[in-house]
């Protein structure tokens, strides 16, 4: 077993973690990345449509309206404070991306261009702003690129596909984290003062999702199964327009530049739901009203997904009866969304430039996981207690800018600002910090879990298990949810982390490149986000944001606008029969409101 000493240790190559990683080195700290894929195929790289920044480069706008929108949005829930942070940092940010090289496209004057995005208004909901900054529909990759670049420049260490299955607690502080070498299967263990987890989500819990095969949850489950406990997970997001049956996000830029949602009766149904601001409302809104279309027979050709016109004819027709002078033609389709059209046309047949996209909500984001406060810091109770020498940031981290729902644009917000935040605060913390001690035999226990998967000949394969977890997540803590079916789910999950336990069955037993091993391993990590996602939105007897329950329908904000924190009971990092201990007390920080009456709960309308 190797062992690697760096001052700082981020685990995760996406935008969060190379914003952190870039600004731990340039502060003076020896920074390693360790990441299970190559770091340009990071999930941030999927993100297409704009990252938000009240530039007011087209039209006025305010990081106060920015701020307003993200906590409107987050059906209240979001810590005011951190939507504040998000809202005022975000100019900075993007701006020194683009300092950095990363390529924008431009206004006819050279600045940087926005388009609208669902939820971003001016003037305190007022009416739709142009905020999202955006290099065509590849803003992502574009952002994942650059940082790459300058954290090679600043002679960051890099471990690729290096797959991170534990983290090291002793003596009250994190010091550090084991992974595998997915080219030999050796373990290694990396001795860190400050270790950042910047994993992302596990949308793969649910059978339709936008997110990629290798988002399985592994920071959170890793983290949790340590004794830190999981924030608001509960909050999945279930974006509005994936591909139909696959998945693939279409994004929210097609309703940015005007594209419009069409039922199978021909008629523009967000008018119904959203009369002010129509295919612009929040995710949450659009995907619950594309459900309740479907329920109601209004799907196209009877079946479960309505469309998304971005056609010029369409698009022009509803401009012109809003009284906009703009117009688009085919060839600004083609040169603002060129990866959508390819998309379509590669997997559906579709040429949205000619025809109708079919869309249905897919599986996207995760407003909770591993609780933090603004400076990346774990959290482990409802006092904000810090865990020296642990940080989180991106989509497994909730800081809650995004409270129960989060708005487009502000993920690639959120991996900017926050992970540049941690990654100023480890380099400040690793100037004081000794190493501290390792645990006696620290890659123990994970080894052990590890052999016992590799070992495992019972009847239970782990694709055929994972295909069912996402189906009863699918059907029973969806879109919509209700106690019994959620239950149903609950107790699927459950038996199958007892066949996980007891009746596995892996036939490779290999060492180098063993995916069979690996991908079991990730699926105990989906098991159990599952099992306490289910949880979670059980206790939950309320309606807020992305979790919309048909028995309790209304948000009722004086007995849940709080946060959830759910952990273990038990110490034992793989026992399956512990219970849990579920905690609403971590209250929401609504310091806002408290000085502006727009920043207060109220009914959300668009």
């Amino acid at each position: 077993m190797k062992t690697h000493q760096y001052e700082v240790v981020v685990v995760g190559a996406g935008g969060a973690g190379l914003m952190a990683a870039l600004y731990a080195s340039k502060r003076g700290a020896k920074v390693a990345v360790v990441s299970k894929l190559y770091p340009t195929r990071s999930h941030t790289g999927t993100a297409q449509g704009g990252i938000g920044a009240a530039l007011g480069n087209l039209e006025e706008d305010s990081p106060l309206w920015h701020a307003y929108d993200t906590v409107k949005g987050g059906d209240y829930l979001a810590d005011q404070n951190a939507a504040k942070v998000l809202a005022e940092e975000a100019i900075d940010a993007v701006i020194e991306l683009e300092h950095m090289g990363l390529p924008f496209d431009r206004t006819d004057d050279g600045r940087i261009s926005q388009r609208r995005f669902g939820g971003h208004t001016s003037n305190f909901g007022e009416k739709p702003v142009r905020r999202a900054c955006h290099a065509a529909d590849r803003t992502g990759h574009m952002i994942l690129q650059t940082l790459y670049q300058q954290c090679i420049k600043q002679q960051v260490k890099f471990f690729d596909e290096f797959h991170t299955i534990d983290v090291l607690v002793n003596n009250g502080r994190c010091v550090g984290s084991i992974a595998v070498d997915l080219a030999t299967g050796e373990l290694h263990v990396f001795h860190a003062k400050a270790t950042m987890f910047a994993t992302g989500g596990w949308g793969r819990v649910w059978s339709v999702t936008s997110n990629a095969h290798s988002l399985t949850g592994d920071g959170a489950a890793v983290t949790f199964r340590r004794g830190i406990p999981l924030q608001d997970l509960e909050f999945f997001q279930f974006h509005p327009t994936g591909i139909y049956k696959m998945g693939i996000l279409i994004t929210e830029g097609v309703r940015g530049e005007g594209g419009v949602l069409i039922n199978g009766k021909g008629e523009r149904f967000m008018e119904k739901y959203a009369p002010k601001i129509k295919d612009l409302a929040s995710r949450d809104v659009i995907s619950r009203s594309i459900y309740m279309e479907i329920r109601n027979g209004n799907g196209v050709k009877g079946k479960d997904y309505v469309y998304l016109d971005v056609t010029p004819n369409t698009v022009n027709r509803y401009l012109a009866e809003a009284g906009e002078s703009r117009r688009i033609t085919g060839e600004d389709v083609e040169k603002k969304l060129p990866d959508i059209l390819d998309f379509c046309r590669t997997y559906l047949g579709v040429d949205p430039v000619k025809e109708p996209m079919p869309i249905q909500p897919t599986a996207h984001y995760a407003m909770g996981g591993i609780p933090t406060n603004v400076d990346a810091e774990v959290v482990t109770d409802e006092h904000w207690t810090v865990l020296p020498g642990m940080y989180a940031a991106g989509e497994v981290a909730c800081v809650s800018c995004h409270g129960a729902n989060r708005l487009g644009t502000n993920s690639l917000v959120d991996l900017v600002v926050f992970g540049r935040r941690g990654g100023m605060k480890m380099a400040e913390y690793v100037k004081g910090a000794d190493w501290g001690a390792l645990p006696a035999n620290p890659a123990g226990e994970i080894e052990a879990e590890i052999q016992r998967i590799r070992n495992s000949k019972g009847k239970s394969r782990p694709g055929e298990m994972r295909a069912t977890m996402q189906r009863v997540m699918m059907e029973g803590v969806g879109v919509f949810r209700e106690q019994k079916a959620m239950q149903e789910s609950l107790d699927c999950v459950r038996q199958l982390k007892e066949q996980y336990a007891n009746d596995l069955h892996i036939d490779d037993t290999g060492m180098k490149f063993n995916t069979d091993v690996l991908e079991a391993w990730e699926l105990g990590n989906l098991l159990e986000l599952a099992e306490t996602t289910a949880i979670s939105a059980i206790n939950r007897t309320e309606s807020r944001g992305g979790h919309s329950r048909e028995d309790y329908n209304e948000r009722d904000d004086e007995n849940w606008l709080v946060h959830t924190l759910i952990s273990r009971n038990h110490a034992t990092p793989y026992a399956i029969d512990g219970t849990y201990n579920l905690n609403t007390e971590k209250k929401v920080d609504m310091s806002l409101a408290a000085e502006d009456e727009r920043f207060k709960p109220k009914v959300r309308t668009y």
